[in-house]
């Protein structure tokens, strides 16, 4: 199955130091928008079709944090988009051992 796999990372600023419900809700965002999201303890892995539900997804998140009050988020972003081999979070975790 051949997908677009993108790593994103929020750092809201500037509300506190406790981001976790805020991240959680931009979890939840990125769901809604159709992406399939692998939280994990320092990021969220993104699977999608076409770069457009990626960056869709990742907007999602970033609204939901400013919405939640804080003024400033820095996001990371790793992408990784292949044409010749599959490219699914399954398929990467299957290779390597590990099942989700």
């Amino acid at each position: 199955m051949l997908m677009i796999i993108a790593d994103v990372t929020f750092y809201p600023v500037g509300r506190g130091e406790s981001a976790g419900d805020t991240i959680r809700r931009a979890v939840e965002a990125m769901e809604k928008s159709g992406a399939r999201c692998y939280p994990n303890s320092m990021a969220t892995v993104l699977e999608a079709n076409t770069l457009d539900e990626i960056f869709n997804a990742i907007k999602a998140g970033e609204s939901e944090i400013m919405k939640s009050g804080f003024r400033r988020v820095e996001t990371i972003i790793k992408i990784d988009h292949r044409t010749d081999k599959d490219n699914s979070v399954k398929h990467k975790l299957d290779r390597i051992g590990v099942s989700n």
